[in-house]
């Protein structure tokens, strides 16, 4: 089967220049074209992620195609504005697959709103519920490395689709051919038509209102002489984040040179992810250079920021997911109770897989925290109940181990504009009381405790990647262990029995053990690996690394 389809492609007479030697190159080689034709990349929740090439396995404008036309099938069938928002980021053909996307949608009669130029998943976010469209596109791979591109798709709420919704939309795109099944007209007849039209000033202005609304204690960075390096990592968050920093008055700004403007080959780092080290050395070799307070960078999609934060001996210390949720659940909740600015019963939200740090921080304040499954949508989805109930005020910040953070309603996704905002200004405040984001951290491990947070990610690439990861998940569940690193397991909580968690439904094991130790074991929602989440406990760091050391020799061997 596959032959036959690769065959047809040939045939074929691609749009994309690239596609054709690339298929000619691998005539005869039938590994390769396997990999490109055996399967099509699916489409769930997530939307589509996938390396750039040819093939029904890969990224290329025929997928993309195809995969909006089933999306338009089903926004057909939603009455509404029959609207759809687009944005793309810095990847390669990020913009091609934006325009092409519009043009099927145009095709359809079915009105779009695009930015005119490189914008974030958290502006996607907000121009879908801002237009009260349908649905919207975001044209990104996150964080992957270079020779990814995909294609996020959100819900009329803001949120990434839900379960429901994306299994209508992938069989709407099963049902369409590839090559020849989407309806579509170029963007500039889209334009001419009056179909597509790109986002407003009115649109982008009022999200940063809405995120500058936000902040916890307004006027303060304009005196407190924050010292900031910033890279975008060659993506989508330099105009926002910087647009947004200059608005509180941060002013002594550095940026990255070498990632300050868009450039979707990554030169300067292989993996644009801020959660790794890779990706804040250069804005750490600046940092050090100009002696600044605090280094941050956001992801290429930039709903991700990782820092670095001074340290009173000057050295630098990257801060993990974790400890920036804690700091901020901490600052948000301190700073708006001393304001005055707290509202009634407010709610947090952090997912099953982050600190539980976060609910002790959660309780000394009087904030319920409500844990939810892995995703963002799940912290969005709490929003939206608050919403449907008169009480969206409650929700004062949401946030994922993975570098993400949301601080007010205005979006359903994680937000690296506000996340970075909120960040500086923590920091500036710290700096003017004389104290700093270290200090405050350490203050944190003092009053609750010395929690280590740490998370093993183990790769099963291939075509019987999947396969290998659903026996793993599987072992566990057929043979669980009675206890790891000689601590019993007290409690294991199984994430597929909703009825047990009152959750949906998710393949995620949780083993609690008896020294008050937890382990998560969970695959990636996109991409092929299983990751391993420990926190673990110590008097003090030494300790608590020891223990997470022993918990992951425990386990490496079931991962074989």
């Amino acid at each position: 089967m596959y032959n036959e389809e690769y065959k047809r492609w040939m045939a074929a007479d691609l749009e994309d220049a690239d596609l054709k030697p690339e298929l000619s190159k691998i005539e005869g080689n039938d590994e390769e074209i396997k990999d490109r034709f055996a399967v099509a990349l699916k489409f769930g929740t997530a939307g589509l992620r996938g390396v750039l090439g040819a093939g029904t396995n890969r990224m290329n404008i025929y997928v993309v195609r195809q995969a909006t036309q089933g999306l338009a099938n089903w926004v057909k069938t939603q009455g509404g504005t029959q609207t759809v928002a687009i944005s793309y980021d810095s990847r390669l053909k990020s913009d091609i697959f934006a325009k092409t996307a519009a043009g099927v949608l145009a095709a359809n009669d079915i009105k779009v709103r695009i930015y005119d130029a490189l914008m974030p998943v958290p502006a996607l976010s907000f121009a879908t519920r801002y237009y009260e469209c349908n649905a919207g596109i975001m044209v990104t791979a996150s964080h992957n490395p270079a020779k990814y591109n995909g294609y996020k798709a959100y819900g009329p709420d803001g949120c990434q689709m839900t379960d429901d919704a994306a299994a209508i939309v992938y069989d709407e795109i099963q049902k369409t051919d590839v090559l020849t099944g989407a309806k579509y007209m170029s963007f500039a007849e889209g334009v001419e038509e009056g179909l597509i039209r790109f986002v407003g000033d009115d649109c982008k202005r009022a999200l940063y209102d809405a995120i500058e609304s936000r902040q916890v204690r307004p006027g303060l960075c304009k005196t407190a002489g924050l010292k900031l390096v910033y890279s975008p990592l060659n993506g989508s968050g330099l105009v926002p984040v910087t647009q947004i920093l200059k608005d509180i008055g941060i002013t002594d700004v550095t940026i990255v040179p070498e990632q300050e403007y868009p450039n979707g080959y990554f030169t300067t780092c292989s993996y644009p992810n801020p959660e790794i080290f890779a990706a804040l050395e250069q804005g750490l070799k600046l940092a050090k250079e100009t002696g600044a307070d605090l280094m941050l960078a956001t992801d290429p999609d930039a709903d991700r920021v990782g820092i670095a934060m001074k340290c009173p001996d000057g050295s630098y210390e990257l801060v993990s997911g974790n400890e920036v949720g804690v700091l901020l659940l901490d600052y948000i909740a301190a700073g708006r109770i001393e304001k005055g600015t707290m509202p009634k019963n407010p709610v947090a939200v952090k997912s099953i897989v982050s600190t539980p740090l976060a609910d002790a921080v959660a309780e000394h304040y009087g904030v319920e925290l409500r844990s939810v499954l892995t995703g963002f949508k799940w912290i969005g989805d709490q929003i939206a109940q608050l919403e449907a109930a008169g009480e969206v005020d409650r929700f004062i910040f949401g946030f994922e181990e993975s570098y993400g953070y949301l601080a007010g309603p205005y979006v359903r996704d994680k937000d690296a504009i506000i996340g970075s905002m909120l960040i500086c200004e923590m920091a500036a405040y710290y700096r003017s009381i004389g104290s700093s984001l270290k200090q405050r951290l350490e203050e944190i491990y003092a009053q609750y405790g010395r929690y280590l947070n740490k998370v093993d990610s183990f790769e099963f690439p291939g075509l019987s990647g999947m396969d290998t990861m659903a026996g793993i998940m599987q072992k566990f569940r057929d043979n669980p262990p009675a206890d790891i690193a000689g601590y019993k397991v007290v409690k294991v909580t199984d994430y597929k029995k909703p009825e047990e968690t009152g959750l949906p439904a998710a393949n995620v094991l949780i083993y609690k053990l008896e020294n008050n130790e937890t382990v998560v074991v969970r695959p990636s929602g996109t991409e092929p690996k299983i990751k391993i989440y420990y926190t673990t406990l110590g008097k003090d760091l030494a300790e608590a690394e020891a223990e997470e050391e022993k918990l992951a020799k425990a386990l490496e061997p079931m991962m074989a």
